[in-house]
């Protein structure tokens, strides 16, 4: 399940991006729009910030913007900035042992297809798919 953290951060992004005038965007004008708490908000931008998906500057003229183009950011980059691996069973997360059934496992194939095609869909979906055309 993904959480209103990482819901957040694609409505931000999305705001962002549609309304990126060249200048920083500050964060108390993000959260009126989108109706999310600032403080909250805080919590989120630190991340965003921290895993390069946004920059951000403070003082007067502050605020923050995107890094790079919306059709360079996946949706899947961004959720599993948030939210950590989107893997659906242990076994298959990144840098997981391997697992000593994995050759009898009579499920593995299944989640094998299910994290491929979740993994398929969320980095399929780019920023810009979700702007206003």
């Amino acid at each position: 399940m993904i959480s209103t953290k990482g819901r957040y951060a694609i409505r931000v992004m999305i705001d962002l991006a549609e309304h990126d005038n060249g200048t920083f965007i500050p964060l108390r004008d993000i959260a009126e729009r989108q109706a999310i708490s600032k403080k909250y908000l805080e919590i989120i931008m630190k991340d965003m910030v921290a895993g390069g998906l946004v920059v951000g500057a403070s003082g007067k003229g502050g605020g923050y913007r995107l890094c790079r183009k919306p059709e360079e950011y996946s949706i899947g980059e961004i959720i599993e900035l948030m939210e950590g691996s989107l893997a659906t069973v242990a076994c298959l997360a990144y840098g997981a042992p391997e697992c000593p059934r994995a050759a009898e496992c009579r499920t593995l194939s299944l989640w094998v297809e299910y994290d491929r095609m979740t993994h398929d869909f969320f980095y399929g979906k780019k920023l810009s798919d979700l702007l206003i055309k």
